[in-house]
Protein backbone atom coordinates (compact mmCIF):
# COMPACT_ATOMS: atom_id res chain seq x y z
CA UNK A 1 0.00 0.00 0.00
CA UNK A 2 1.44 3.44 -0.61
CA UNK A 3 2.16 5.61 2.18
CA UNK A 4 0.60 8.97 2.44
CA UNK A 5 1.71 12.05 0.64
CA UNK A 6 3.40 14.61 3.07
CA UNK A 7 1.00 16.92 1.89
CA UNK A 8 -1.66 14.39 2.94
CA UNK A 9 -0.10 13.26 6.03
CA UNK A 10 0.31 17.07 7.31
CA UNK A 11 -3.40 17.48 6.09
CA UNK A 12 -4.53 14.45 8.99
CA UNK A 13 -2.21 16.10 11.60
CA UNK A 14 -3.76 19.24 11.19
CA UNK A 15 -7.11 17.45 11.99
CA UNK A 16 -5.57 16.29 15.54
CA UNK A 17 -5.97 19.46 17.35
CA UNK A 18 -10.37 19.88 16.53
CA UNK A 19 -10.77 15.91 17.66
CA UNK A 20 -8.52 16.72 20.61
CA UNK A 21 -9.78 16.93 24.40
CA UNK A 22 -9.19 20.60 25.28
CA UNK A 23 -9.91 23.60 27.19
CA UNK A 24 -7.98 26.55 28.83
CA UNK A 25 -6.69 25.17 32.15
CA UNK A 26 -4.93 28.69 33.99
CA UNK A 27 -3.43 31.12 33.62
CA UNK A 28 0.05 32.07 35.19
CA UNK A 29 1.42 35.66 36.49
CA UNK A 30 3.85 36.75 39.07
CA UNK A 31 2.76 38.58 41.63
CA UNK A 32 4.76 40.98 44.25
CA UNK A 33 3.07 39.46 47.72
CA UNK A 34 1.20 36.61 47.36
CA UNK A 35 -1.17 36.82 50.77
CA UNK A 36 -2.04 40.40 49.45
CA UNK A 37 -3.40 39.32 46.46
CA UNK A 38 -4.85 35.86 47.66
CA UNK A 39 -6.87 38.27 50.32
CA UNK A 40 -7.70 40.58 47.11
CA UNK A 41 -9.43 38.05 45.05
CA UNK A 42 -11.41 36.55 47.86
CA UNK A 43 -12.23 39.36 49.44
CA UNK A 44 -12.86 41.13 46.38
CA UNK A 45 -13.40 39.16 43.61
CA UNK A 46 -15.04 35.91 45.40
CA UNK A 47 -12.82 33.42 44.05
CA UNK A 48 -12.08 30.61 46.33
CA UNK A 49 -8.33 29.74 47.32
CA UNK A 50 -7.92 25.99 45.61
CA UNK A 51 -3.99 25.17 46.69
CA UNK A 52 -0.69 26.85 47.92
CA UNK A 53 2.33 25.47 47.74
CA UNK A 54 6.20 26.24 48.35
CA UNK A 55 9.30 25.37 47.04
CA UNK A 56 12.09 26.70 49.00
CA UNK A 57 14.65 25.00 47.34
CA UNK A 58 13.62 26.57 43.79
CA UNK A 59 12.98 29.87 46.26
CA UNK A 60 8.95 30.21 44.89
CA UNK A 61 5.68 29.81 46.12
CA UNK A 62 2.61 29.36 44.10
CA UNK A 63 -0.99 29.76 44.96
CA UNK A 64 -4.18 28.68 42.44
CA UNK A 65 -7.63 30.42 42.68
CA UNK A 66 -11.01 30.16 40.81
CA UNK A 67 -14.78 30.37 40.95
CA UNK A 68 -14.66 26.22 40.67
CA UNK A 69 -12.49 22.91 40.95
CA UNK A 70 -9.55 23.02 38.86
CA UNK A 71 -10.53 19.74 37.27
CA UNK A 72 -13.66 21.54 35.81
CA UNK A 73 -13.03 25.86 35.65
CA UNK A 74 -9.94 27.77 34.62
CA UNK A 75 -8.18 29.40 37.25
CA UNK A 76 -5.05 31.91 38.10
CA UNK A 77 -1.87 30.22 39.11
CA UNK A 78 0.22 33.49 41.04
CA UNK A 79 3.96 32.92 41.72
CA UNK A 80 5.69 34.30 44.26
CA UNK A 81 9.57 34.66 43.81
CA UNK A 82 11.33 35.40 46.77
CA UNK A 83 12.25 38.79 47.45
CA UNK A 84 10.68 39.90 44.34
CA UNK A 85 7.85 42.66 45.19
CA UNK A 86 7.23 44.50 41.60
CA UNK A 87 7.31 43.47 38.02
CA UNK A 88 6.68 45.20 34.56
CA UNK A 89 3.28 44.00 32.80
CA UNK A 90 4.33 45.58 29.74
CA UNK A 91 2.44 46.66 27.01
CA UNK A 92 1.13 43.82 25.33
CA UNK A 93 -0.90 41.84 28.36
CA UNK A 94 -4.76 43.48 28.26
CA UNK A 95 -6.42 42.37 31.22
CA UNK A 96 -8.09 39.18 33.02
CA UNK A 97 -12.16 39.57 32.90
CA UNK A 98 -14.98 38.07 35.38
CA UNK A 99 -18.49 37.91 34.12
CA UNK A 100 -21.31 38.57 37.18
CA UNK A 101 -24.73 39.11 37.28
CA UNK A 102 -24.59 42.62 38.67
CA UNK A 103 -21.43 44.36 37.91
CA UNK A 104 -22.37 47.43 40.51
CA UNK A 105 -22.29 45.42 43.28
CA UNK A 106 -19.47 43.85 42.78
CA UNK A 107 -17.73 47.12 42.40
CA UNK A 108 -19.45 48.59 45.32
CA UNK A 109 -17.98 45.74 47.25
CA UNK A 110 -14.45 46.15 45.75
CA UNK A 111 -14.48 49.88 46.67
CA UNK A 112 -15.59 49.14 50.22
CA UNK A 113 -12.72 46.85 50.87
CA UNK A 114 -10.25 49.16 49.30
CA UNK A 115 -10.25 48.70 45.65
CA UNK A 116 -8.86 50.39 42.61
CA UNK A 117 -11.76 50.93 40.34
CA UNK A 118 -10.32 52.10 37.25
CA UNK A 119 -13.82 52.61 35.03
CA UNK A 120 -16.81 53.17 36.67
CA UNK A 121 -20.01 50.33 36.34
CA UNK A 122 -22.16 51.71 32.95
CA UNK A 123 -22.68 51.05 29.62
CA UNK A 124 -19.96 50.15 26.80
CA UNK A 125 -19.90 52.57 24.52
CA UNK A 126 -22.12 52.15 21.35
CA UNK A 127 -23.17 49.11 23.10
CA UNK A 128 -25.57 47.38 25.55
CA UNK A 129 -23.32 45.10 27.85
CA UNK A 130 -22.44 46.86 31.28
CA UNK A 131 -18.57 46.77 32.14
CA UNK A 132 -16.21 48.28 34.60
CA UNK A 133 -12.71 48.15 35.13
CA UNK A 134 -10.20 47.29 38.30
CA UNK A 135 -7.10 46.96 39.27
CA UNK A 136 -5.23 44.29 41.51
CA UNK A 137 -2.56 45.28 43.81
CA UNK A 138 0.09 44.86 41.63
CA UNK A 139 -1.58 46.69 38.76
CA UNK A 140 -3.22 43.60 36.68
CA UNK A 141 -6.46 44.90 35.49
CA UNK A 142 -10.13 42.82 35.54
CA UNK A 143 -12.86 43.46 33.52
CA UNK A 144 -15.81 43.12 35.42
CA UNK A 145 -18.54 42.13 32.88
CA UNK A 146 -22.28 42.04 33.26
CA UNK A 147 -24.16 38.69 32.04
CA UNK A 148 -26.92 35.81 32.97
CA UNK A 149 -25.44 32.94 35.41
CA UNK A 150 -22.65 31.25 33.78
CA UNK A 151 -20.36 28.20 34.84
CA UNK A 152 -17.29 29.59 34.48
CA UNK A 153 -16.93 33.17 35.59
CA UNK A 154 -13.79 33.70 34.94
CA UNK A 155 -14.02 34.68 31.73
CA UNK A 156 -11.63 36.00 29.88
CA UNK A 157 -7.52 36.55 28.75
CA UNK A 158 -6.99 39.67 26.93
CA UNK A 159 -3.29 39.74 24.86
CA UNK A 160 -2.14 42.45 22.07
CA UNK A 161 -1.44 41.50 19.10
CA UNK A 162 0.17 42.86 16.15
CA UNK A 163 -1.67 41.18 13.10
CA UNK A 164 -5.07 39.70 14.26
CA UNK A 165 -5.35 37.63 10.97
CA UNK A 166 -1.98 35.61 11.49
CA UNK A 167 -3.08 35.20 14.77
CA UNK A 168 -6.72 33.77 14.49
CA UNK A 169 -5.04 31.84 11.82
CA UNK A 170 -2.62 30.76 14.29
CA UNK A 171 -4.92 29.65 17.41
CA UNK A 172 -7.25 27.79 15.15
CA UNK A 173 -4.81 25.74 13.72
CA UNK A 174 -2.25 25.37 16.24
CA UNK A 175 -4.56 24.61 18.85
CA UNK A 176 -7.76 23.95 17.58
CA UNK A 177 -9.40 27.32 19.18
CA UNK A 178 -12.69 28.11 17.09
CA UNK A 179 -13.44 32.28 16.26
CA UNK A 180 -16.56 33.05 18.02
CA UNK A 181 -16.30 36.71 17.28
CA UNK A 182 -14.89 39.59 15.48
CA UNK A 183 -15.39 43.47 15.90
CA UNK A 184 -13.92 46.19 14.65
CA UNK A 185 -14.24 49.53 16.15
CA UNK A 186 -12.59 51.92 13.74
CA UNK A 187 -13.48 54.96 15.22
CA UNK A 188 -11.71 53.94 18.27
CA UNK A 189 -8.98 52.33 15.79
CA UNK A 190 -9.31 48.80 17.03
CA UNK A 191 -10.58 45.51 15.94
CA UNK A 192 -10.82 42.44 18.39
CA UNK A 193 -11.20 38.69 18.20
CA UNK A 194 -12.67 35.80 20.77
CA UNK A 195 -11.59 32.33 20.81
CA UNK A 196 -12.21 29.35 22.44
CA UNK A 197 -13.44 26.17 22.78
CA UNK A 198 -17.00 26.94 23.68
CA UNK A 199 -19.34 29.85 23.44
CA UNK A 200 -18.29 33.03 25.58
CA UNK A 201 -20.80 32.49 28.12
CA UNK A 202 -20.01 28.62 28.69
CA UNK A 203 -16.28 29.50 29.29
CA UNK A 204 -12.91 31.04 29.29
CA UNK A 205 -11.97 32.30 25.69
CA UNK A 206 -8.63 34.20 24.57
CA UNK A 207 -9.68 37.88 23.46
CA UNK A 208 -7.07 38.81 21.28
CA UNK A 209 -6.89 42.56 20.65
CA UNK A 210 -5.04 44.72 17.46
CA UNK A 211 -4.73 48.24 17.61
CA UNK A 212 -4.38 49.70 14.16
CA UNK A 213 -0.65 50.31 12.97
CA UNK A 214 0.47 48.92 16.30
CA UNK A 215 2.65 45.66 15.34
CA UNK A 216 4.88 44.81 18.43
CA UNK A 217 4.31 45.34 22.43
CA UNK A 218 6.38 44.61 25.14
CA UNK A 219 5.98 41.39 27.15
CA UNK A 220 7.43 42.71 30.16
CA UNK A 221 8.33 39.85 32.93
CA UNK A 222 4.82 40.15 34.97
CA UNK A 223 2.61 37.83 32.83
CA UNK A 224 4.15 34.50 31.78
CA UNK A 225 1.16 31.89 29.93
CA UNK A 226 -1.76 30.66 29.78
CA UNK A 227 -1.79 26.34 29.56
CA UNK A 228 -4.07 24.08 27.92
CA UNK A 229 -5.28 20.70 28.44
CA UNK A 230 -4.87 18.08 25.82
CA UNK A 231 -4.75 13.58 25.26
CA UNK A 232 -1.32 13.48 23.40
CA UNK A 233 1.91 16.20 24.17
CA UNK A 234 3.27 14.63 21.50
CA UNK A 235 0.59 14.71 18.71
CA UNK A 236 0.14 18.33 19.68
CA UNK A 237 3.70 19.57 19.18
CA UNK A 238 4.13 17.92 16.03
CA UNK A 239 0.84 19.97 14.94
CA UNK A 240 2.71 23.29 16.60
CA UNK A 241 5.79 22.60 15.07
CA UNK A 242 4.12 22.21 11.76
CA UNK A 243 1.87 25.96 12.32
CA UNK A 244 5.00 27.39 13.35
CA UNK A 245 6.82 26.79 10.23
CA UNK A 246 3.80 28.96 8.10
CA UNK A 247 2.84 31.21 10.63
CA UNK A 248 5.74 32.32 12.97
CA UNK A 249 6.47 31.25 16.74
CA UNK A 250 8.32 28.38 17.45
CA UNK A 251 8.18 25.27 20.01
CA UNK A 252 10.34 26.11 23.41
CA UNK A 253 9.92 22.96 25.33
CA UNK A 254 9.70 19.75 23.53
CA UNK A 255 7.04 17.26 24.48
CA UNK A 256 8.06 15.15 27.64
CA UNK A 257 7.67 15.03 31.56
CA UNK A 258 8.63 17.62 33.77
CA UNK A 259 11.28 16.01 36.24
CA UNK A 260 10.36 14.89 39.71
CA UNK A 261 6.88 15.41 38.51
CA UNK A 262 5.83 13.23 36.08
CA UNK A 263 3.46 15.66 33.99
CA UNK A 264 3.83 15.32 30.28
CA UNK A 265 4.00 19.00 28.92
CA UNK A 266 4.80 21.02 25.89
CA UNK A 267 5.44 24.43 25.52
CA UNK A 268 5.55 27.31 22.40
CA UNK A 269 5.11 30.84 22.15
CA UNK A 270 2.56 32.19 19.12
CA UNK A 271 3.94 34.91 16.69
CA UNK A 272 3.77 37.69 18.71
CA UNK A 273 6.04 35.66 21.76
CA UNK A 274 2.64 35.01 23.92
CA UNK A 275 3.37 31.35 25.93
CA UNK A 276 1.28 28.76 25.58
CA UNK A 277 2.10 25.44 27.35
CA UNK A 278 -0.15 22.29 26.45
CA UNK A 279 -0.34 19.98 29.40
CA UNK A 280 -1.29 15.74 29.35
CA UNK A 281 -4.98 15.54 30.93
CA UNK A 282 -4.39 12.29 32.43
CA UNK A 283 -1.10 13.32 33.94
CA UNK A 284 -2.95 16.61 35.33
CA UNK A 285 -5.90 15.79 37.05
CA UNK A 286 -3.40 13.01 38.90
CA UNK A 287 -0.70 15.88 39.99
CA UNK A 288 -4.15 17.96 41.08
CA UNK A 289 -5.65 15.22 43.09
CA UNK A 290 -2.05 14.22 44.46
CA UNK A 291 -1.93 17.86 46.29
Amino acid sequence: MAEASPAAANAELLEWPKKDKRRLLHAVYRVGDLDRTIKFYTECFGMKLLRKRDVPEEKYSNAFLGFGPEQSHFVVELTYNYGVTSYDIGTGFGHFAIATEDVYKLVENIRAKGGNVTREPGPVKGGTTHIAFVKDPDGYIFELIQRGPTPEPLCQVMLRVGDLGRSIKFYEKALGMKLLRTVDKPEYKYTLAMLGYAEEDQTTVLELTYNYGVTEYTKGNAYAQVAISTDDVYKSAEVVNLVTQELGGKITRQPGSIPGLNTKITSFVDPDGWKTVLVDNEDFLKEIQSE
